[in-house]
């Protein structure tokens, strides 16, 4: 049925939208890769890009927990706080996703239910979001979660924040590890988003669909809130 015919059936029917961030709304995983580049260089270590690849999606103490690599054996907790200072140093910012601010507008203008669900911490989801006019929103971060992608309690926390039930939900994600908790979790439908992952692995990962950028699930929900005859709520621009 295709990216938007899928999610205009959705929220036509009380649907949710529950929406990855880092790769997501915003291109920020090159800027991920070189604070782990920069990070394992001042370590010393040579780890393969394959290998950072894998900590897409996760957070960073589960990952360094269960990705082989010269970190065996210290403190992963420790590990992820290197990498987070690095990634502090650096001066690049995130760019949005084309159609990521006007999807957040139209889904707060025409009251979708919509949470963010991101295995960044919250610092960091506010500041994005923030810096996408998309301030608030519904959101589960590293630290709402006992357990992180590729598990899928941080999508069942997100359909249990917005008060809805998982199996209606429409998820867009950008990694394998994110896919895989949304299966797990019962969504109804996956959009992968090509922007970390070739299309093709994200499709064999299980997503419905993949689209390069928000564009169309922006006009897709516009479309299906159109359908219902929901108005844009008093006051919001």
């Amino acid at each position: 049925m295709g990216v938007s015919g899928r999610v205009t059936e959705l929220v036509r029917a009380g649907g949710a939208l529950l929406l990855d961030l880092d790769g997501t709304l915003v291109d920020s995983e090159p800027m991920h890769r070189a604070a782990f580049a920069a990070y394992f260089a001042l370590r010393g270590w040579d780890v393969p890009d394959d290998v950072v690849r894998q900590f897409a999606g996760r957070r960073g103490h589960e990952a360094f927990a269960q990705v082989d690599g010269p970190w065996a054996g210290e403190d992963p907790a420790e590990l992820t706080q290197g990498v987070v200072d690095a990634l502090l140093r650096t001066t690049t910012r995130p760019l949005p996703v084309p159609g990521a601010a006007s999807l957040l507008t139209a889904c707060r203008e025409l009251a979708v239910p919509t949470a963010v669900v991101t295995s960044a911490r919250r610092s960091w989801a506010e500041q994005v979001l923030r810096g996408l006019g998309g301030w608030p929103v519904a959101t589960v971060t590293a630290e709402d979660c006992t357990r992180g992608k590729p598990h899928p309690e941080p999508y069942l926390r997100g359909a249990q924040v917005l008060d809805v039930t998982v199996a209606a939900a429409v998820v867009a994600e950008d990694t394998p590890a994110g896919i895989d908790a949304a299966r797990a979790a019962g969504v109804a439908h996956v959009i992968g988003m090509a922007t970390t992952y070739p299309g093709e692995a994200l499709l064999e990962a299980g997503a419905d669909d993949v689209a390069t950028d928000l564009r169309d699930l922006s006009a897709a929900v516009r479309a299906a809130a159109g359908g219902t005859g929901m108005t844009p709520r008093a006051g919001l621009t």
